[in-house]
């Protein structure tokens, strides 16, 4: 029985350690060459800012995302409609926080929208048209990475809209708010902010990285020739499409462990969720056939064994 105890002990300690080096793979996107350019970065333009140390950081993700979990179970029961929409300029950290909330969520309650592009035919659509199809249903959390403010920003500091058309959407998006919320869709709109400085240097780590190289588009280096117009562009956004129903809520996001943390906190607090109910789970027995044989497959079905 002893001996059963400690197997059982030393597996599932090996279990938790391969939780924990998914956790570490994740934060592999602050790697050794990015960490060495933003040291140098760091002593040529600006004094350190030092930020959460590692061991602190992950107790207190592992405790919000326990609460997370929390949450989505009563999301789940209560069938309620949970909409988060993230912006920021290029490499705020928008992805980094979304892989946070989502990382231990069922994917069936909780799905990140990320929409390329519009089509020439979405083009041709009434402009809200394209979102409406990935607004939560009853018991879902929809987390949309960029979304309809594309025409807020970039569309209009690309010269993709004309500036009737960006008229016409701060007119319309107060209202095409206030009608989500009136359906019962909790909407909360982030803004991580990060300062000019942080954004070059974040660049320079995509640039000099090649694991970050794909990260880098023509519209991100574009962002940075225009940064002051972005900065209007921001500005005259929260003026006029912070509503009492859906504010705006800017998170400070140059260290980007501290934005994480703080946001997944503040989001939580705009969820009125309490702990729901649940069953005992027990795992059944196995059932046993005296008259099943197992086949061997055959060995081109597997893959190799290269490690």
């Amino acid at each position: 029985m002893e001996r059963e105890q400690n197997e059982a002990r030393d597996w599932l300690e090996a279990e938790l350690l391969d939780e924990l080096d998914e956790d570490y793979e994740l934060e592999l996107e602050d790697a050794e060459l990015s960490m060495k350019i933003r040291e140098i970065y760091n002593a040529r333009h600006r004094e350190r800012v030092e930020t959460l140390p590692r061991r602190e950081y992950f107790s207190e993700l592992l405790k919000l995302q326990a609460e997370l979990i929390k949450m989505s179970y009563w999301v789940e029961q209560t069938g309620a409609k949970v909409l988060v929409i993230f912006e920021g300029r290029d490499s705020a950290g928008k992805g980094g926080a979304i892989k946070r909330i989502s990382q231990r969520l069922n994917p069936r309650t909780c799905r990140v929208v990320a929409l390329p592009k519009p089509s020439e035919r979405e083009q041709s659509q009434w402009y809200f048209q394209r979102y409406v199809p990935h607004l939560p249903a009853g018991g879902e959390i929809v987390l949309f990475d960029r979304s309809w403010y594309n025409r807020a920003g970039v569309e209009r500091v690309m010269g993709f809209a004309s500036q009737d058309q960006v008229e016409e959407f701060f007119r319309d998006v107060p209202e095409f708010e206030r009608m989500l919320v009136r359906s019962g869709i909790i909407l909360v709109k982030y803004w991580l902010s990060i300062t000019d400085e942080e954004q070059q240097m974040r660049f320079l780590m995509r640039i000099h990285d090649p694991m970050k190289q794909w990260k880098l588009s023509p519209m991100d280096l574009q962002s940075r020739i225009r940064w002051e117009q972005y900065t209007k562009a921001k500005e005259d956004m929260f003026e006029r499409t912070s509503i009492p129903e859906a504010p705006w809520h800017i998170v400070q996001g140059n260290d980007k462990k501290r934005a994480r943390l703080n946001l997944i906190r503040h989001f939580l607090s705009k969820i009125p969720y309490e702990d729901v109910p649940s069953e005992s789970i027990t795992l059944p027995d196995r059932v046993f056939d005296p008259e099943y044989d197992r086949q061997t497959l055959p060995d081109h079905l597997y893959v190799p064994k290269y490690y």
